[in-house]
């Protein structure tokens, strides 16, 4: 523990964003350049408590206070020694992770409006570690000690796919990874807005996966079977990208779209998007984070007006007595997209689509819900229309793609239609494993993150027969959030 009063004498700190009205000419990511002085301040806020919450609220057991300490004594190449000990891919945790690690910090139970009350600001001292880590070229490829001759099949690029890729290969097994897209990465790539997550991040992380030894077979849609045949071992990674639909009366005019019909051609193409706001009423469904990168593209393809809906009511912008500390609260957010422009409408249902003379969508009738007997009640008196020229879906995913490979496959499902497996995380095929949002529904990037680890350790010690896993196992694939 570097300053055993540091929480005491500095407040929580966070980098600035940069100006409205100059990020939304752009498509960089919005944050400001962090000073390494200030980084090393916000370290020293941690106490390193003598049971550290920090490590629950996080799946992959992020050692905190072990590289906060080092980062307060300006040891940063140990820090990130330590960071990468349980994290492939912090650079993508650091921006893209609600930090669940900060919601559990001890310094989170006292009231937020003192400086001692405020969580260590854990995220940012993680991305600020691993970019200087990038940096100095201290993050190079962690080649295997010897091959083993066995050949794996990861199909699927996203965070759980290229973890358990990136483990199997410095395990010495021969990992090839399947992915349907013209470049790996998948919704990490094309489904996450550039002002979130630069790719440039993920492009040096996967040269570094090439370059120890992963093979990227990309455009190619795994749909039998037999194109995995010859494989030692399988691991499922192809996520929850059956999205949730809105079947209400209009649903089937023209210019109402899935948000992921509408964010990988805009990261494609930014403001050149088949699917574009501009000049358009925009509608979005869903308050959650897709809900929020859709607003923050749309808000730079300069449209009419953007109206972001959701069916819950407005939370609290303090916890509620049925979230206490250490669980991640459900609370009142500004993400940059909506300290951006458009308006938040909460409590608020979609009853129809309706038409322009063209079979397009015109506007939105939605009304006032309240919730009664653990249901969304319309309020009456309260349905009004909205302008919408363009409507886009986000209210999340309900499972994997079941047709093609996984009924080929023939693996069985759970109760809640995700890939059944066992505590090994195997499906209930020998030799082909799940990890991710296929296996565990959908979820955040750091549970991604530590289930491809963790598949990786049972793939591991299933093809060479080990009494126990060699390789670390962040979580069972029972595991769930603080809650």
């Amino acid at each position: 523990m570097g300053d055993p009063k540091g929480f005491l004498k500095t407040a929580r700190e966070t980098p600035r964003r940069r100006p409205v009205d100059v990020r939304l000419g752009d498509w960089r990511e919005v944050y400001e350049p962090f000073a390494r002085e200030r980084a090393e301040r916000q370290a020293a806020r941690c106490m390193d408590c003598g049971i550290p919450f920090c490590h629950h609220g996080c799946p992959l057991g992020n050692l905190i206070p072990e590289w906060n300490d080092l980062v307060y004594r300006s040891d940063w190449a140990r820090a990130a020694d330590r960071l990468h000990a349980t994290n492939n891919f912090p650079e993508f945790t650091g921006r893209l992770c609600p930090a669940p690690c900060e919601a559990a910090c001890v310094l989170g139970i006292t009231a937020p409006s003192a400086s001692a009350g405020e969580p260590v600001t854990i995220k940012q001292v993680e991305v600020e570690i691993i970019d200087r880590a990038w940096a100095s070229g201290g993050v190079v490829p962690v080649l295997p000690a010897a091959l083993t001759g066995f050949s794996v099949a990861v199909v699927g690029s996203g965070p759980a796919g290229l973890a358990a890729a990136q483990q199997l290969t410095r395990a010495g097994h021969l990992v090839t990874v399947f992915e349907r897209d013209d470049r790996p990465g998948g919704l990490l790539r094309y489904g996450i807005p550039e002002f979130k997550m630069e790719k440039r991040h993920l492009d040096r992380r996967l040269a570094q996966m090439a370059a120890e030894g992963t093979v990227f077979s990309c455009g190619v849609a795994v749909e039998s079977a037999s194109q995995l045949a010859g494989f030692s071992a399988v691991v499922l990674a192809g996520g929850a990208r059956v999205p949730r639909d809105l079947p209400v009366p209009g649903r089937d005019l023209a210019g109402i779209h899935q948000a992921m019909e509408y964010l990988p051609p805009a990261n494609r193409l930014g403001a050149a998007s088949p699917v574009t706001a501009a000049g358009k009423h925009v509608v979005i469904i869903g308050g959650g984070d897709t809900g929020a990168d859709c607003l923050g593209t749309a808000l730079r393809q300069d449209p009419r007006s953007v109206t972001q809906l959701e069916i819950m009511a407005k939370p609290p912008r303090t916890r509620a007595e049925n979230q206490p500390w250490p669980t991640y609260p459900m609370i009142y957010r500004v993400s940059s997209a909506h300290e951006e422009g458009g308006e938040r409408v909460y409590a608020a249902s979609t009853e129809e689509f309706l038409a322009d003379g063209a079979g397009a969508v015109r506007a939105l009738r939605l009304t006032e819900v309240s919730m009664s007997g653990g249901r969304f009640t319309p309020v009456p008196g309260t349905s009004r229309e909205i302008p919408c020229d363009l409507a886009l879906l986000a209210m999340g995913f309900t499972g994997a793609e079941r047709p093609g490979l996984l009924t080929d496959l023939g693996v069985e499902f759970d109760a809640r239609g995700n890939v059944l497996r066992s505590a090994s995380y195997e499906t209930t095929v020998p030799g082909v494993f799940v990890a991710g949002d296929m296996g565990r529904g959908q979820s955040l990037i750091v549970w991604a993150i530590a289930e491809g680890r963790s598949a990786a350790a049972h793939v591991d010690r299933y093809l060479r027969a080990l009494d126990r896993p060699a390789l670390p196992v962040a979580i069972p694939p029972t595991a769930r959030p603080l809650t």
